[in-house]
């Protein structure tokens, strides 16, 4: 009795591979996708536990130097509102009434830009607007370079301070950092690109 089983044995693995889908070139998007978040508890211990935290979250679009200068128009142009990240708008979403820079701020969601300028910058907070989609458009057409501003959509605009870092910082980065003093729950919002950097601060209404 002759066995065949090699010779099957390949033929089973010649079908099983061509069916799998055929594996393309990859390569890695030139943007990540940070976030930045404050997270709120209870004082009191038995309340702390049957109760979900609050929490203040940043998510954005990471964008990279790579050599390139910072103040430019196809990066950060001056006196224009910029999306403050990549690809998607920058978010603020916040499960607590917030001051911040001075501005109140009820929770909700929220998209972040800033208005870069040689005299200062600005944080301009705008209603969360979901995008239209027109029936007209075609499927096929590229997302806009810049999401559109309105400032109908304006929440508030904050001044921002500006120091200049001593060495530049390659990726755009946020932090929510919240105070160790006692009191309601407050801190500071920095953000910090290039060799800027920008602060102002946050607190729980």
């Amino acid at each position: 009795m002759r066995h065949h089983s090699a010779p099957l044995a390949l033929a089973l693995f010649a079908t099983v591979a061509t069916s799998l889908p055929a594996q393309g070139a990859m390569r890695a998007a030139p943007s990540g996708r940070a976030t930045t978040e404050a997270t709120l508890t209870l004082v009191d211990s038995a309340a702390r536990a049957t109760a979900q935290p609050a929490k203040i979250r940043i998510d954005y679009g990471q964008p990279h130097l790579r050599g390139r200068a910072l103040h430019t128009d196809s990066l950060v142009p001056y006196d224009k509102p910029w999306r403050t990240g990549a690809n998607s708008p920058t978010t603020l979403t916040t499960d607590v009434d917030l001051v911040l820079g001075g501005a109140r701020v009820p929770k909700g969601s929220y998209v972040l830009q800033t208005l870069p300028s040689r005299a200062g910058w600005k944080l301009l907070i705008q209603k969360h607007v979901e995008p239209q989609t027109s029936t007209a458009a075609s499927p096929a057409a590229p997302p806009q370079a810049e999401p559109a501003y309105d400032p109908a959509n304006d929440v508030a605009r904050v001044d921002l301070r500006r120091t200049t870092l001593p060495a530049p910082l390659e990726s755009l980065s946020m932090w929510l950092i919240p105070s160790t003093q006692p009191g309601p729950p407050r801190g500071e919002l920095r953000l910090a690109w290039g060799t800027v950097a920008l602060a102002t601060e946050w607190s729980v209404k």
